[in-house]
């Protein structure tokens, strides 16, 4: 048992095997689902729970090339723009907002002190029990849930590069003010250059709870987006729609985070530690 283990423990797949065992187990789900809607359809054909492939695709190009009775827009892609307007919106003000705060925070002792109490407690705030307060404040529109995203995020992004601007060497802090640099120059041609793959690093990590917030947000008040389309239709138990559009953001999630980390590799080859 323990050669056993001792063999395993050092077999790297190659590039090419990598590949196929990570796509077995997709396969094996969208087979296990093929399976259980065939069945289903076959007891009863009116079945929505599990619809067919050739359902959903009927759906969606419904949705995506057809333009719509109501308002002449095509909803799938309206839907689309949408939540990606208000996601990219709030995470770049929660990126500037997190950058700021993390790199003062992180460099100044004195504002450490000031704020990273706050902070702290910012982060221990559940973001969706604001959104009543959001609502009242800021109102119903888009503001709101562009505001949602932001609060969620940015004391992650802040306390991230709180964490990684404290991680620098203080021999370079040391050497920069030997060389005579004032406090502001430090921060920006020392500190920032060194935090800003961090914060694209910490962008990726906090996209997952940007989506639940955008669609949070949408699901209660909206009139489009992702969201607001899925939990629309859930009334009508409209399987054919929601899985597909469940589908769509997860694989914009992934291109999202597949661009990001290229942008990275590509602005910031210096800071890669066996790649990302």
């Amino acid at each position: 048992m323990g050669l056993n283990m001792k063999k395993m423990i050092n077999l790297k797949p190659s590039r090419t095997s990598a590949i196929i065992i990570g796509l077995l187990p997709f396969v094996l789900l969208l087979v296990i689902y093929m399976v259980s809607s065939d069945a289903r359809l076959a007891i009863n054909p009116s079945d929505k729970m599990l619809p067919a492939f050739s359902q959903m695709g009927d759906a969606i190009y419904r949705m995506a090339f057809e333009p719509s009775r109501r308002t002449g827009d095509y909803v799938f892609w309206q839907d689309t723009l949408s939540s990606l307007g208000r996601l990219g919106a709030g995470v770049l003000i929660a990126a500037l907002l997190g950058l700021v705060i993390g790199l003062l925070t992180g460099a100044l002792p004195v504002v450490n002190a000031s704020f990273s109490p706050l902070l702290t407690v910012i982060s221990l705030v559940p973001p969706l029990a604001l959104l009543p307060i959001l609502f009242i404040v800021v109102g119903l529109g888009e503001a709101s849930k562009i505001t949602l995203i932001a609060i969620g995020i940015t004391p992650f992004i802040a306390r991230d590069i709180q964490r990684r601007t404290q991680e620098i060497p203080s021999e370079q802090l040391v050497k920069a003010q030997t060389l005579g640099a004032s406090t502001s120059q430090i921060l920006i041609r020392v500190l920032l250059p060194q935090i800003m793959p961090k914060l694209i690093d910490a962008i990726r990590l906090s996209l997952g709870s940007g989506w639940l917030f955008l669609i949070a947000a949408e699901a209660i008040s909206s009139t489009d987006g992702l969201g607001y389309r899925i939990f629309l239709v859930r009334r009508y138990l409209a399987m054919d729609i929601i899985l597909p559009y469940v589908a769509w953001i997860t694989l914009l999630a992934f291109l999202i985070d597949f661009l990001l980390a290229r942008l990275n590799r590509r602005l910031f080859p210096w800071s890669l530690e066996g790649g990302a």
